[in-house]
């Protein structure tokens, strides 16, 4: 049985018990700050579990992307050196919003495992809750006699709190679960130790294939445990270790899910997979990462150096660096990977395959900017060799630090090169550097929140805005959250016309007022499907109704920048062409900036064409025609664009500006009509990504400030220049004066340097055999000092020259060297400045025979020359 056989029988089965089936939400998560990726099957449920809002279905079945790299569910560093952790894998899974309990659960569990999938019964295990003292919990019995229905009690393991009591995190829903394990051993191996002595102990063919978790309970901030609303049942299966064990396989990576794509990167580098554990890790590591690499871009979520985009880098280069070390893999190779993975996940996941090329243009280009970081990181390796040979060839902790956190070698990469050379590691140095590091970004990101105070339970939080900017509101919850010494409260309303934050339009800002007081609101955000206020206090009385206030002025310029978008999208194009897809946006009160796929820098005369088209709709005034409630399929056939990596419901909103030109699901505050966004300016236009430009622009009377703006500065250049005609031709001829003064001045200071170098040469000091110079010396930059120093090296034999100077305002130094005193005299230009930049406050290093430093204090120039002679004298006695 094949991997995609597999994956749809399980979802007819779960059809046939009256389960809706429904798509994978994306991986990365949008509108749950506790999150960066989906790291588990029930967290797009989350809410339907918390109460926060009904479930569409009772029962529902899926296999959900998940990817598990950081928190509580840290699976990377494992991944490849073992058979079965991923950092993106697929959870299939069946459940029951206040539907059907353990009874069913368990019973359909081991029907699809023992009857449709026909694992054999005698290599299956399942475990129990034995209960907890410290959360008072009993042991689960119920789930224990439902077992002994179907499984022989010696089948039947009791497990602790750590492995049979599920928790997403530190708080939030939980519950008693019971896991089902598989043995597949060899029978002699399964004679000399039972199965149930390996259930539980990380042994590579004693698994877990299935967990039915069920949810009573929800975690609460103080450690305490309070009864959810309604029972449910949350149940998920490894999709890779089902196939393995399905498949007879004894490794996740042997089945064909994975397969596909390690024989392609053994065939590309030119090895065979199974020959060299070193090989294979590598080659598992790549198979793996392709997919979280892939399917998190495809998903919305470009690599960068913040938070969930960092996550994606740091896996992308971890799968380079394992290509480049281990598989000589200097070129990128990763993209190529993706081509591979869209075929074989088209089926099940089709998004890949209809976003292949731009994910593809993104890996490629990250794969490049990471290759020559790996260049540098060598290079700066080999410029620190000369430190670390007088160090007894150890490299210090903070250096090996510096390489894994500035140019992304890990610790055994490191290792690897070093012991080439001949050299060791400090690695309880690193260690410490990496602690540090950890305890900063701890301490950075600490929050520290209350649970919900519940006032008004079972009452849903609903948005009105979009029909008024007042309403009548109650406080429904509130929490406080602590950050940093600053501490802030979150309140849910029952009904608000304050808009959350979400999808790229940023939150209200407003007032709650009461009879008594009014409490300002400085934000709004969103967390899963509440809507919270964030404020710096408390109203006084908590049960007063409020009149829930929006600022309008600010909403209304939110509005237009809106609007704006979406016919900045639309003009796009038309002018570049169907390929352009959003890929992020920010709209603010200030200003909207648009995030677009497009593969080349947008020329001027394609965006001024863009700027007339949307100026045009602009003035046509189209009127807003919006559709609440639309199901998907409806507006699909309208030709609404969706966005990738956004999770739709079945009913969606529709805003269209003009049938022709402009359709998009959207939840965000728009214009009446297109005419009050006033006036459109694109203020510029620039490279976020590979393959993502980003153009920011302004409306209204911003856009009218700005213009002005640049018009003033139009007048002060023509009022500088004396012309008011012809301008591009007064700044020519101004440039081309420039070019020919320049080219004067340089050949000016050839001349003088030619001069200076006569005069140094003159001052040659002979001492014990060497000719030494030492001079502060005034030259204009920095390649002037260079070529001063080799011109002087052509004419002086023996040389020892010391150069110090000021340049920009900055102190340099340099030393030159003759080849015969370095191999003479054992003398070291990089020693030599080293000791020399002490004097200027900085630090320096080049090549035995030339050497150059920096600094921050010009004042220590004049005792450089000094010390050049004083440690000269030293060596030379030596």
């Amino acid at each position: 049985m094949n991997s995609a056989e597999i994956r749809q029988k399980f979802f007819d089965f779960f059809a046939s018990k009256q389960h809706q089936v429904v798509p994978s939400a994306p991986l990365v998560v949008k509108d749950d700050p506790t999150l960066m990726f989906i790291n588990s099957g029930m967290a797009p449920f989350k809410d339907y579990f918390l109460g926060n809002k009904p479930a569409p279905y009772r029962r529902i079945a899926d296999t959900q992307k998940c990817l598990r790299v950081s928190g509580k569910h840290n699976d990377l560093e494992e991944v490849g050196y073992d058979t079965y952790h991923h950092t993106m894998f697929e959870m299939l899974g069946n459940w029951s919003f206040g539907d059907y309990f353990k009874k069913e659960a368990l019973h359909w569990a081991w029907e699809l495992l023992t009857e449709v999938y026909q694992l054999p019964k005698d290599r299956l295990y399942v475990s129990v809750f034995e209960g907890d003292k410290a959360d008072n919990l009993e042991k689960d019995e119920e789930a224990f006699a439902i077992w002994k229905t179907m499984v022989p009690e010696d089948r039947i393991l009791y497990g602790s709190k750590k492995d049979n009591f599920w928790e997403m995190g530190d708080t939030g829903p939980c519950g008693p679960c019971s896991e089902i394990h598989i043995d597949l051993r060899s029978e002699e191996e399964i004679a000399q130790v039972p199965g149930k002595d390996l259930v539980n102990n990380d042994h590579p063919q004693v698994v877990e294939i299935w967990n039915n978790v069920f949810m009573e309970f929800n975690r609460l901030a103080d450690g305490s445990l309070v009864k959810l609303p309604a029972q449910h049942v949350d149940t998920g299966m490894g999709f890779e270790r089902l196939c393995m064990a399905i498949q007879g396989k004894r490794s996740n990576y042997d089945t064909d899910v994975f397969q596909p794509l390690i024989q392609y990167i053994a065939k590309e580098a030119g090895v065979v997979y199974g020959e060299s554990e070193k090989i294979d890790i590598a080659i598992r590591v790549m198979a793996d990462h392709i997919r979280a690499i892939a399917f998190a871009i495809t998903d919305g979520q470009l690599p960068s150096n913040n938070k969930a985009g960092y996550v994606i880098r740091r896996i992308l280069r971890r799968a380079v660096r394992y290509g480049f070390t281990f598989l000589d893999f200097k070129k990128p190779f990763l993209y190529k990977l993706a081509a591979v993975l869209a075929d074989q996940m088209a089926h099940v996941f089709p998004e890949l395959k209809q976003q292949l090329s731009f994910v593809q243009r993104v890996i490629e280009e990250e794969e490049n900017a990471f290759l020559r970081t790996l260049d540098n990181g060598l290079k700066r390796l080999d410029a620190l060799e000369e430190k670390f040979r007088e160090s007894d060839k150890v490299i210090d902790g903070k250096t090996a630090f510096e390489l894994y956190d500035t140019f992304g070698f890990p610790l055994d990469l490191t290792a690897l090169i070093a012991r080439e050379k001949g050299f060791t590691i400090d690695e309880s140095g690193f260690t410490a550097e990496m602690e540090q590091q950890k305890n900063r970004s701890r301490n950075a990101s600490a929050t520290e929140q209350t649970d919900w105070v519940i006032l008004q339970p079972d009452v849903v939080n609903e948005f009105v805005g979009y029909d008024c900017e007042v309403a009548d509101s109650h406080i429904v919850r509130y929490r406080q959250v602590k950050t940093k010494n600053k501490s802030e409260f979150h309140l849910v309303l029952d009904q608000t016309p304050f808009y959350a934050e979400s999808g790229g339009q940023v939150g209200d800002s407003g007032y709650l007022i009461s009879d008594s007081e009014q409490v300002e609101v400085l934000d709004t955000k969103k967390e899963n499907d509440l809507i919270l206020h964030i404020t710096t206090k408390l109203p006084q009385n908590l049960e007063v109704g409020f009149q829930s206030q929006i600022d309008v002025e600010r909403r209304n310029f939110i509005r237009k920048n809106h609007s704006a978008t979406h016919l900045l999208h639309a003009a796009l194009r038309k002018v570049l062409g169907e390929h352009v897809q959003q890929r992020g946006s920010l709209v603010n009160e200030k200003l909207l900036r648009f995030d677009f796929s497009h593969f080349a820098k947008v020329d001027e005369a394609q965006l001024r064409e863009v700027e007339h088209i949307v100026n045009e709709r602009v003035r046509q005034s189209i009127p807003l025609d919006e559709q609440r409630n639309t199901p998907i399929a409806e507006a699909k056939e309208m030709g609404a664009m969706a966005l990738f990596g956004e999770k739709y419901g079945e009913f969606v909103r529709v805003i269209t500006f003009d049938r022709d030109h402009s359709v998009e699901l959207c939840g965000g505050t728009h214009v009446y009509n297109t005419g009050q966004i006033g006036y459109f300016k694109i203020v510029s236009e620039s490279s976020v990504a590979a393959g993502v430009r980003r153009i920011e622009a302004v409306t209204a009377t911003l856009a009218e400030e700005y213009v002005q703006q640049q018009l003033n500065e139009l007048h002060a250049v023509r009022e500088t220049i004396g012309t008011q005609s012809n301008l591009s031709g007064a700044v020519q001829k101004l440039q081309e004066d420039y070019r020919v003064l320049q080219k004067q001045l340089e050949q000016y200071e050839l001349k003088q340097l030619g001069v200076l170098k006569d005069t140094l040469a003159q001052q040659v000091q002979p001492l014990n055999g060497v000719n030494f110079v030492a001079q502060k010396v005034d030259v204009s930059n920095a390649e002037h000092l260079k070529k001063l120093a080799f011109d002087l090296r052509q004419v002086v034999d023996n040389l020892v020259l010391v150069l110090a100077a000021e340049i920009d305002g900055k102190p340099q130094i340099a030393v030159m060297l003759s080849d015969n005193v370095v191999a003479d005299k054992n003398l070291n230009a990089s020693q030599l400045v080293r000791e020399l930049a002490k004097e200027i406050k900085g630090g320096g290093g080049g090549q035995p025979f030339y050497a150059t430093a920096g600094g921050k204090d010009t004042a220590g120039l004049p005792a450089v020359t000094a010390k050049a002679l004083e440690l000269l004298k030293k060596s030379l006695n030596a």
